[in-house]
């Protein structure tokens, strides 16, 4: 059957596409707005007619429906990292989370710990050879492809067809759904003259050439806008946004003087504007892999040179990094922070950045502090920390004893604080 008529064939309503669930499944969805609002705006209106459906997921960017704690008995959400759609669930008890690496996502799911019966996820139009790129959200998204037992795409010309292993042929596919609605767009957050002061201390370390690892949120991003001024970086990142297409546009971004990939961005999902999406249409420029291979401390390790940047919410005079919970509470998840930590550790001259603000809840408490608050997720452990850095200074843990570092993190602690500090330094035996 030639591919056109397979694809006729499989087309459908989104109301009917949905009906391939099953009382019992595990649906796995992409991340951010690789999600398909289609699809699961009608799993939300059905979702009373589902028993005991799950529906995981990192990083959801719309409160569907089905984020209900009066249904979940029904269809209930797995976080894998929370976002805005999802936090209140999860910080009220009603939605619960998976604790996981971001790398190892996909082997979870091949050995059942994660498990995937439906796979809902945009794509892109299908080329002339009957494939879909999944090119928003590669993720564990493939991984999940290979264990389903349903297959459904929701097609929608605005997603870009982008390269890399991130296709699925119309053979595979269970049912189409399709849609033409604008992809969301998520800008750049705004950067104040804290952030501004981060992204200039991270930048005084990044040297022409090297390789970029930009984490999700406000101070990475403010980090990049410090960076117009290098030459010859190269990006193997998981998460593509504005901030590292504005290098490109930049000149700054090449990817000449990668020695692993040379000449390709890699990543695993996307989360910008139309711009970026436009951008990643068919572009030889940038492959979009699953984040078993992105994400790999192993393979993200050959690039020589690799720096990692990501924030934290707190951090204790040893140097472990609290980035995913307000104490027990959970506030995001631990994505690939730790992953590119490690790679960045493995990497031939490469550095590892932990960027956070000194101060929290208006500059009323130090980020810096002598223990974790009590329940805090530690998502960066001691042993694999390496740069810290606030708009007050760097300080360089890898290799220093339990003293050296309470010192240094105390010198990059907002100065209001750093009396008090070292008095628990002291108490502590570290100073």
């Amino acid at each position: 059957m030639a591919f056109k008529e397979q694809y006729l064939q499989k087309r459908t309503t989104a109301a009917e596409a949905i009906r391939l669930v099953r009382d019992g499944d595990a649906i796995i969805v992409p991340t951010g707005v690789a999600e398909p609002p289609a699809l699961l705006t009608a799993l939300s209106e059905q979702r009373r007619d589902y028993r005991d459906v799950s529906v995981a997921q990192i990083l959801p960017v719309r409160k569907f429906g089905y984020f209900d704690p009066e249904t979940r008995d029904h269809i209930r959400h797995t976080a894998l990292f929370y976002g805005g759609a999802s936090r209140p669930g999860g910080q009220a008890g009603w939605i619960d989370f998976l604790p996981a690496y971001f790398a190892e996502v996909p082997a979870m799911i091949d050995r059942g710990q994660v498990p995937a019966d439906v796979v809902f996820s945009l794509a892109s139009p299908m080329d002339a050879h009957g494939y879909f790129s999944l090119s928003l959200g590669t993720d564990y998204t493939m991984a999940a492809l290979r264990k389903a037992r349903a297959i459904v795409l929701e097609v929608n010309p605005n997603v870009p067809f982008a390269y890399g292993h991130c296709h699925v042929h119309v053979s595979r596919v269970s049912a189409l759904v399709e849609s033409d609605d604008p992809i969301l767009e998520v800008g750049l957050p705004k950067i104040g003259p804290v952030q501004e002061a981060i992204g200039r201390h991270v930048a005084e370390l990044i040297d022409d050439g090297a390789t970029l690892q930009i984490g999700y949120g406000g101070i990475p991003d403010a980090v990049v806008m410090q960076l117009t001024s290098k030459h010859d970086l190269g990006i193997h990142t998981e998460m593509i946004g504005d901030g590292i297409l504005t290098l490109v546009e930049n000149g700054n971004v090449t990817n000449r003087r990668k020695n692993y990939l040379p000449n390709r961005m890699v990543a695993t999902f996307a989360l910008g504007s139309r711009r970026l999406y436009r951008f990643m249409e068919r572009n030889l420029m940038l492959e979009m892999h699953p984040v078993e291979f992105t994400n790999d401390p192993y393979l993200a390790g050959q690039n020589d040179n690799l720096v990692a940047i990501n924030a934290t919410m707190q951090v204790d005079f040893l140097g472990q990094c609290g980035s995913e919970s307000l104490g027990a509470l959970p506030y995001s998840g631990t994505g690939g922070q730790t992953d590119f930590v490690r790679a960045a550790n493995r990497s031939k001259g490469g550095k590892a950045f932990i960027v956070l603000p000194s101060t929290a809840k208006g500059d009323s408490i130090s980020r810096i502090v002598p223990t974790l608050t009590p329940g805090t997720h530690v998502s960066t452990s001691k042993n694999d920390v390496n740069y810290v850095v606030t708009e007050h200074g760097v300080a360089q843990l890898r290799g220093k004893t339990a003293g050296q570092r309470a010192r240094s993190l105390i010198a990059i602690a907002d100065p209001k604080f750093r009396a008090e500090l070292t008095d628990a330094a002291k108490r502590m035996r570290l100073y």
